[in-house]
C-alpha cells in the first residue's frame, strides 16, 4: 500500500509529456506591415506552442532577421519591411535548433543551462544534446 502512495505522488511530481502520436505543426506567422515597420501578431502565441521562452524566441528571430525590433504588448514589431516568407524558415530553424529532440523528434524538451553550457532535454526519450548558448 505504501508503494502505491509513493507511485502516485511520483506520478504527479513528472512533468506531463504529449504522447499523442499527431504531428507536431508550427504555426504560420500572421502579421502586417504599417509603414516601415512589420507588426507580427501572433508571434508570442508561437512561443507559448512551442514552450520556449519568448525572450530567447525574440532573440534569435531579429539577430537571424537582421533586424532590430521590440515587444509592444502582445506584438513584435520589426523596425523593417520583412515578408513572412522570410520570418517562416526562420522560426522551423529555430525550432529545429531549440525545441525538437535530436534523437527522437519531440517537441517535448526543455533547455538547461548547466555550468557555461546550454542543453537541450527530451522529456519524452531523456536524451540530452547541447545547443549554442549565445544568440
Amino acid at each position: 500500500m505504501e508503494y502505491e502512495k509513493l507511485l502516485d505522488e511520483a506520478y504527479k511530481k513528472v512533468k506531463q509529456i504529449d504522447i499523442s502520436d499527431g504531428r507536431f505543426e508550427i504555426p504560420k506567422i500572421k502579421g502586417h506591415f504599417q509603414g516601415k515597420k512589420t507588426i507580427l501578431t501572433n508571434f508570442f502565441q508561437i512561443a507559448s506552442h512551442v514552450r520556449r521562452n519568448p525572450e530567447h524566441f525574440q532573440k534569435f528571430l531579429l539577430k537571424e532577421l537582421a533586424a532590430a525590433g521590440q515587444k509592444e504588448g502582445d506584438r513584435l514589431v520589426l523596425n523593417k519591411k520583412v515578408p513572412s516568407k522570410k520570418i517562416n524558415p526562420k522560426i522551423e530553424q529555430y525550432v529545429k535548433e531549440f525545441v525538437l529532440c535530436k534523437e527522437c523528434g519531440k517537441p517535448d524538451t526543455e533547455i538547461k543551462k548547466e555550468d557555461r553550457l546550454t542543453f537541450i532535454h527530451c522529456l519524452a526519450c531523456g536524451a540530452k544534446h547541447s545547443v549554442r548558448g549565445k544568440i
